[in-house]
C-alpha cells in the first residue's frame, strides 16, 4: 500500500513538473538569440528586430504539425508584414523537408536545424512548439502544440502585440 501512495505521489508530482502552460519561464525576459543556416540561407533571430516573430519548431514527421501547418501559413499571409514567422524545422533530413515544403506548400519562411541548435535554447521538448516574441526580442508567449493560428483569439492577440511593437514612443511623440 506503501509503494502505491509512494508511486502515485511520484507520477503527480512529475506531471505536475511537464504542465508548463502557454507562458514560458522566459516569459517576459529576453529571447535567446539564435543564427541557423542550411544549404538555404542563414537565419538570424535578431535579423528581425522591431518586428513581432513567431517562432515556430516543427518536424516533417509530426502529425500536428501537418495539423497546424495551413492555418500557420493563412496567419502569415493575413498579418502581412506586421508579423514574421520563422519556421525552424529539426530535421535531420534535407530531402523530407524539402519535400513537405513543396507538398504542403508551406510558404513562410522556413530554416532547417537539424542540430537542434535553436530548440535548445529554448527548451523545447514536442512538436510543434511556437514562440511569440516582440519586436523588442521579448518572450511573450509559448504554445504547445497545434495552434489554429487563424482563429479570432490568436489573431487578436497577435495583433496586440505587433500594434505594441509599432506604437510611437513617448519621446517620438514629443
Amino acid at each position: 500500500m506503501r509503494r502505491c501512495f509512494s508511486l502515485a505521489l511520484g507520477l503527480v508530482v512529475l506531471l505536475a513538473a511537464c504542465d508548463r502552460g502557454s507562458r514560458p519561464a522566459r516569459s517576459g525576459t529576453s529571447a535567446p538569440e539564435f543564427t541557423v543556416k542550411d544549404s538555404d540561407r542563414t537565419v538570424s533571430l535578431h535579423d528581425f528586430r522591431g518586428k513581432t516573430r513567431v517562432v515556430n519548431v516543427w518536424a516533417t514527421g509530426s502529425p500536428p504539425c501537418l495539423e497546424e501547418v495551413p492555418s500557420l501559413v493563412e496567419m502569415q499571409k493575413r498579418m502581412g508584414d506586421r508579423i514574421t514567422v520563422l519556421a525552424v524545422s529539426v530535421d535531420e533530413d534535407e530531402d523530407a523537408y524539402h519535400r513537405f515544403l513543396r507538398d504542403y506548400k508551406v510558404d513562410l519562411l522556413t530554416v532547417r536545424d537539424p542540430r537542434q541548435t535553436s530548440n535548445r535554447l529554448y527548451g523545447t521538448f514536442g512538436y510543434p512548439e511556437t514562440y511569440v516574441i516582440d519586436g523588442g526580442g521579448v518572450m511573450r508567449r509559448k504554445f504547445v502544440g497545434p495552434v489554429d493560428w487563424v482563429s479570432p483569439e490568436v489573431m487578436d492577440y497577435l495583433a496586440k502585440v505587433s500594434a505594441a511593437d509599432h506604437a510611437p514612443t513617448r519621446e517620438a511623440a514629443r
